[in-house]
């Protein structure tokens, strides 16, 4: 991710009082010099037969509530430009919303997504649609997931890299993903660490009596040295002191979230790929996985190769027919 110059801030509740996913954007903007743009999806569908009863045509109905909604959110530019942060807000018909959203990162040339992450644990996300997942699936504009509204104050910035592409990972995404780590730890006068969790040597062994042991230790240890060495070798040039290196033997989704918590982390950056299908539903997704796990914000980098896969024209207002009186 280059640094970034323009930030979408999906806005879930216009009406809300407190808006901290916008407040948490803000404070990325102030260090970066990004503008802002707050943006909520109409995604409510009218019912068409209610309309000749108040006597307001559909276009009416959708310009009165757009207007309501961009009203409500230039309340909160308001509060944020006070800050010193260049904030412009607008407002769609369009649906669903996680569509929506990419659809105006796409047309705006947006750097970063910023969206509330679903408040419920997801159960079988590869099977059910939650804007949040469907969002880091679809979008290929880098997504920070705000799971905690408390503001950022110099927080550690922890890079999940898998260097020796254990899954599936492009190889060029961890240097994204370092990238973006450095740059909001930067902007938000934090400090970056990097870890890896790399498989480890877990053998079916055979009773071999004695041996057995020393050839689990020796696998082991072979283990841990090609990781150190895939490890260092993308970390060369960083400039990143040894404590805030992490090499831990184990699967990412045991690994990640403790550490994060350990260090007391902000904000986890980690890469994600877009499965489905079968693969999906045997293999799932780390990034997802994680996700429900990590005790702080996330953000989740795509490959460079990645394509946005939904409509480019909006779809509009959702009309229905109103359901039939019993």
């Amino acid at each position: 991710m280059s640094q970034p110059e323009r930030i979408l801030v999906a806005i879930k509740a216009p009406g809300a009082r407190s808006q901290p996913t916008a407040r948490k954007a803000a404070q990325i903007a102030a260090g970066t010099g990004a503008k802002l743009e707050l943006f909520h999806a109409i995604t409510t569908p009218l019912y068409m037969d209610a309309f000749g009863m108040e006597g307001m045509s559909i276009k009416e109905t959708q310009k009165q509530w757009r207007a309501r909604v961009l009203k409500q959110l230039e309340r909160h530019a308001a509060a944020l430009r006070e800050d010193g942060v260049e904030v412009e807000v607008s407002c769609d018909w369009d649906f669903p919303a996680y569509e929506a959203v990419v659809r105006r990162a796409t047309r705006t040339g947006a750097d970063l997504i910023v969206a509330e992450r679903h408040a419920d644990k997801h159960v079988m996300p590869w099977l059910l649609r939650f804007n949040d997942w469907e969002l880091l699936r679809r979008s290929p504009v880098p997504v920070l997931l705000v799971k905690h509204g408390k503001l950022w104050r110099k927080p550690a910035v922890l890079a999940a890299i898998d260097p020796q592409h254990s899954f599936a990972k492009p190889a060029k995404l961890d240097g994204a993903i370092l990238d973006a780590a450095g740059q909001i730890a930067g902007a938000l006068g934090g400090a970056m660490h990097v870890v890896h969790a790399y498989p480890a040597a877990t053998p079916a062994l055979i009773d071999y009596g004695a041996s057995a042991e020393k050839i689990g230790t020796n696998l082991e240890r072979r283990a841990a040295a090609i990781a150190r060495k895939a490890f260092d070798a993308e970390l060369a040039d960083r400039g990143l002191s040894r404590s805030r290196k992490h090499l831990i033997a184990g699967h990412p989704v045991d690994v990640i979230p403790k550490l994060a918590k350990r260090l007391k982390a902000g904000l986890v950056v980690m890469g994600g790929i877009s499965r489905s299908g079968l693969k999906r539903l045997v293999i799932g997704n780390v990034a997802e996985q994680v996700l429900d796990a990590l005790p702080c914000d996330v953000l989740v980098m795509k490959p460079e190769s990645f394509k946005a896969r939904v409509p480019a024209s909006p779809r509009g207002v959702q009309l229905v027919a109103t359901p039939p009186y019993v």
